[in-house]
């Protein structure tokens, strides 16, 4: 950009104005006020303290500019003041008329004299995109005017004096005496002339309207010459030096009294080799053709800085003149006094513009681009200048600005909305600019570096979008917090990370649709980087929150949702924004570790299930120690505890569903594991105890023979005891005495064990429809059983109802019944001790259970009652004891009271079908035909079967067979034993020489 300063020609202003008339002496113009901005100091140094104000230096870099200008060409200088112009257009004469002055120049003459034109359009504005200053009404380039009076254009010098504020007066003075100073030093150039020295001696208390005025005006003259000398030579001085110590001493005495400025005056005389013998000195000691006064950091500076400020128009403080290429060429021309070059404009005018721009309340953002691009070519001198004091100044320039662009980056989101964020594109690359020259071209741990490993403007964009975005959601936690607050006493009032986490959302879509465009430019995961930070910070808070649960509350499950729904979206926008990226935004998920609310949740609801199971176990601990299976508690003859027990399942699978969470489908199997677990619980408890099919048989006597002819000897005394009913399974003993075991109430075990099972499938087919309105099940979720069903429980009853159905079928025959079984049948002669006592007790037992037993379950009940009685009249016969035995011609009575038992269970086709009577018949009827069969059959049959059974070894002494209980008559202990209880001495002989059996226990 800074060749649009270079070799710029002069045009003409569209300014023009008429030539005044004679009138009074015009006051001088007050100068507008510069704008300013208090947080952000010039960084062009400040001046040490010379009492020098602003308007001090304005009018010596006037003076400077005029000066250059003045004598910019080989002409003598000539000088046209308003009046005069005014005067001589009315046939007046003055006696400074350049007129009557030599080398008069006419107003299209080079120099301050020069006019500007209206046709040329500005080449720097263009380039900038800078805004034309607006037009007054009336306002024009019209050759007339209101009054019919031809308008004279405006020349350079007078666009200048107007724009610095300077009095026309003053404006007089200074051109006149710059005439007598080129009239008195002809050929010498004005690099060589201390501007303010001469003015010193040229400039009389007559010049001056009052003494006051003159005397301001040497004293302000006074501290220039101070300032440039001494306190900011443009090299460095010894405190030692005599002239600085004379000059500083005339200084001082000058301001408290003024000195006589007459050319051949001593203190005049004495001042001037002071000040030349300080302004000509070099490095070597020589004396220099060029004198240093006003090149010295940072007055250099302060006062080009003043003469670029003269390019803004002064009716239109955000706007450049239109001249502005005209007033630069001309301003350039100070570079020669002030020391300034190419790479010092520069950076001077990028300050200009952008200290212009924050000024004037950052509305122009002409203002902005323009300095932005002007940093593009400071970018290019801080590549290639290494000069320290322009280094200095250049990284004060540029952390000023770096320091106000990120002041407002850094917490973006608080300067920046949708209505202003065009210049948020402009401030973060002025900022990102500023930054990569500070860094690349200044830093010296750059240098050390390689600099691919660094990305200067991806460093700064992530850091702001950090920062912004940690302000931002502490913002919107204060928010959520006071919100919070506010709605406390409403119904139902949302947790503040519910909240927030419904504000981080809103907020992160913001980013993504207003300010990640324009990062995007510099970083292409701004939106990822965003969200990362978003997530990091609620997830912060998240943790805290889950660390401080204990249990499953609805404000957990709302926030841990709000949580898991933010995390999505979050998660989503970062895949969105890294598409395109090299590792396809893997960088920007590892800055994401997973919330895992719903595994927080999941773990929150098992504890829920695990208190409610726990509770339930419990509660079936408690309620079976107090349950007494009455059969009479309820119509259906179940146990009270199993319709609580039923009721909680019931209930505990509602409050499940019920519970606000995303994965019912999920979670249902552990719960329903649970629950089953629960209830095969509760079945074990109330089987245990009951006895089994074992618990009730007697054990079966030793083997004995018959003693042939005295079985009846006894039979007509009272009956002893017999040893069989010392012989039951101790197992019996636990269900005397207590009711809770009787038949009535083990049939009440049965019913309950029956209608649980029943209940555990309609709650199952509950379970489907409660996932079918579940918002988070899927069909294949209630299509498949898995984990939807009581898997344990249900088999559980099933088992226990065998079970106790067999219980109570051997306890009846074998215990209630065994006076008229076990102790009573066929005991002494079998046609008086027959089957009829047991089955008129059996049948009452029938009854009870009929009347008692759920329908379901009332066959299975009489089955195994049957089972059972077959069990008994087999064991009877064939483990009977001693105080039986049979002979052949009994067999005919065994048979027909077998008949009568099937009959009582067949009930004239009103009982169990005859084909459940004939499936369980087989063992017995397989049985009974060898109670017909004569001895020596039975003893040939059972040396051949137990030859098969035991091969050659049986041969020379057949062995014992052992009991099987399997009674077959193909089995050699089925055989044995009818031997042994056949009443015949045959097999008595036969018994007392194979095994010797006894007679009697």
């Amino acid at each position: 950009m800074a060749h649009l300063f270079r070799d710029l020609s002069l045009g003409h202003s569209k300014r023009e104005m008429t030539p005044p008339p004679i009138q009074p002496p015009i006051p001088p113009p007050i100068m507008p006020a510069k704008p300013t901005a208090p947080d952000l100091p010039s960084p062009l140094g400040q001046l040490a303290s010379t009492q020098l104000t602003d308007s001090d230096l304005r009018l010596t870099a006037y003076e400077i500019f005029v000066a250059v200008c003045r004598t910019s060409t080989a002409k003598p200088l000539s000088f046209v003041s308003s009046s005069n112009n005014s005067s001589s257009n009315n046939g007046g004469s003055h006696s400074d008329s350049p007129s009557s002055g030599p080398g008069h120049h006419s107003p299209n003459s080079p120099g301050l004299q020069r006019s500007i034109t209206s046709t040329a359009a500005s080449k720097v504005k263009k380039a900038f995109g800078l805004k034309s200053p607006k037009k007054s009404p009336g306002s024009g380039s019209g050759s007339g005017s209101g009054h019919g009076k031809p308008k004279r254009p405006l020349t350079v010098g007078e666009l200048m004096r107007t724009q610095m504020g300077v009095s026309e007066a003053m404006d007089s003075r200074v051109r006149r005496a710059l005439l007598r100073i080129v009239a008195s030093q002809v050929g010498r150039r004005i690099e060589s002339v201390v501007v303010p020295l001469e003015l010193l001696q040229q400039l009389k208390l007559s010049d001056f309207t009052d003494h006051e005025e003159y005397d301001a005006w040497q004293k302000r003259t006074l501290r220039v010459l101070e300032a440039g000398l001494i306190l900011h030579p443009q090299m460095p001085l010894d405190k030692s030096n005599s002239a600085a110590q004379r000059l500083r001493q005339l200084i001082r005495g000058a301001l408290d009294r003024p000195i006589e400025t007459g050319k051949n005056n001593e203190s005049l005389q004495v001042l001037r080799s002071a000040v030349m013998s300080l302004a000509s000195r070099s490095s070597e000691g020589s004396i220099y053709e060029t004198c240093h006064w006003a090149d010295g950091f940072p007055l250099n500076l302060r006062l080009y800085e003043m003469l670029l400020e003269a390019c803004f128009d002064a009716n239109d403080e955000t706007s450049i003149a239109d001249e502005v290429e005209e007033l630069m060429e001309h301003i350039k021309k100070t570079w020669v006094i002030l020391g300034i070059n190419q790479i010092f404009h520069n950076i001077c005018f990028t300050w200009i513009l952008f200290h212009r721009f924050v000024a004037t309340g950052q509305v122009e953002m002409g203002l902005l681009y323009a300095a932005d691009a002007q940093l593009a070519e400071v970018a290019k001198d801080a590549k290639i200048t290494k000069d320290p004091e322009y280094s200095k100044v250049l990284s004060s320039t540029l952390s000023s600005i770096l320091g106000w662009a990120e002041k407002r980056l850094l917490a973006y989101h608080d300067t920046f909305d949708a209505g202003n964020i065009d210049s948020m594109h402009g401030i973060v690359s002025l900022g990102v600019s500023a930054a990569r020259i500070l860094v690349e071209d200044i830093s010296n741990e750059y240098r050390r570096k390689r600099k691919g490993e660094v990305d200067v403007a991806r460093n700064r964009i992530d850091t702001y979008i950090r920062s912004s975005l940690r302000t931002a959601f502490a913002q919107r936690m204060e928010k959520a917090d006071s919100s919070r607050r506010a709605s406390k006493n409403q119904p139902n009032p949302l947790p503040v990370l519910a909240i927030l986490a419904k504000d981080v959302g809103e907020l992160a879509s913001n980013e993504k649709k207003v300010f990640s465009p324009i990062l995007k430019i510099w970083h292409p995961l701004a939106a990822g980087v965003a969200v990362a930070t978003l997530h990091a910070c609620y997830g912060n808070e998240l943790k805290q929150f889950v660390s401080g649960i204990m249990e499953l509350t609805p404000d957990a499950v709302q926030v841990l949702r709000a949580a898991d729904k933010l995390e999505k979206d979050l998660v989503q926008i970062a895949v969105e924004d890294s598409v395109d990226s090299d590792d396809g935004g893997k960088a920007i998920i590892r800055e994401m570790p997973p919330y895992e609310a719903e595994a927080a949740i999941a773990n929150l609801v098992k504890g829920w299930m695990k208190t409610r199971l726990d509770t339930l176990k419990e509660w079936v601990d408690r309620n079976l120690q107090q349950e007494v299976w009455n059969p009479r508690a309820n119509q259906e003859g179940y146990a009270p505890s199993a319709v609580e027990v039923l009721r909680i399942l019931d209930e505990t699978l509602d409050a499940f569903f019920q519970l606000p969470i995303p994965m019912h489908p999920a979670l249902l199997p552990d719960l329903m594991a649970g629950l089953d677990r629960c209830v095969q619980y509760y079945v074990i408890k109330a089987k245990s105890g009951c006895g089994s099919r074992t618990s009730f048989v007697p054990t079966m006597p030793s083997l004995t023979r018959c003693t042939v002819g005295s079985k009846f000897g006894s039979f007509g005394k009272k009956k002893e005891k017999t040893p069989n009913s010392q012989k039951r399974n101790p197992q019996v003993a636990t269900v005397n005495g207590d009711n809770s075991f009787g038949i009535s109430q083990l049939c009440v075990r049965i019913n309950t064990l029956q209608r649980i099972r029943t209940e555990l499938e309609v709650l199952e087919k509950r379970i489907i429809t409660y996932l079918r309105n579940s918002e988070s099940a899927h069909t294949e979720d209630f299509s498949n059983g898995l984990g939807k069903k009581f898997e344990l429980s249900p088999v559980a009853c099933v088992e226990g109802v065998q079970q106790l159905c067999e219980a109570v079928a051997y306890r009846i025959v074998f215990h209630d019944l065994s006076h008229v079984l076990w102790d009573g049948l066929y005991i002494g002669e079998p046609s008086s001790s027959r089957i009829e006592p047991f089955i008129q007790e059996l049948e009452k037992n029938l009854m009870i259970i009929s009347d008692t037993v759920h329908e379901r379950v009332r066959t299975r009940m009489i089955t195994d009652i049957m089972r059972a009685s077959f069990d008994g009249f087999l064991l009877v016969l064939l483990a009977g004891g001693p105080s039986r035995a049979f002979s052949r011609q009994d067999s005919q009575i065994i048979e027909d009271d077998y008949r009568s038992l099937k009959d009582l269970f067949y009930a004239g086709g009103d009982g169990l079908p005859s084909e459940l009577i004939d499936k369980f018949s087989p063992m017995v009827t397989g049985v009974l035909p060898l109670f017909r069969t004569d001895t020596e059959s039975l003893i040939e049959r059972f040396r051949r079967v137990t030859l098969e059974t035991y091969g050659s070894s049986a041969r020379s002494k057949l062995p014992l067979p052992p009991t099987s209980g399997n009674w077959n008559p193909t089995e050699p202990n089925t055989l044995l034993r009818v031997l042994c209880y056949r009443n015949d001495e045959a097999a008595t002989r036969f018994l007392k020489k194979t095994y010797n059996l006894p007679k009697k226990l």
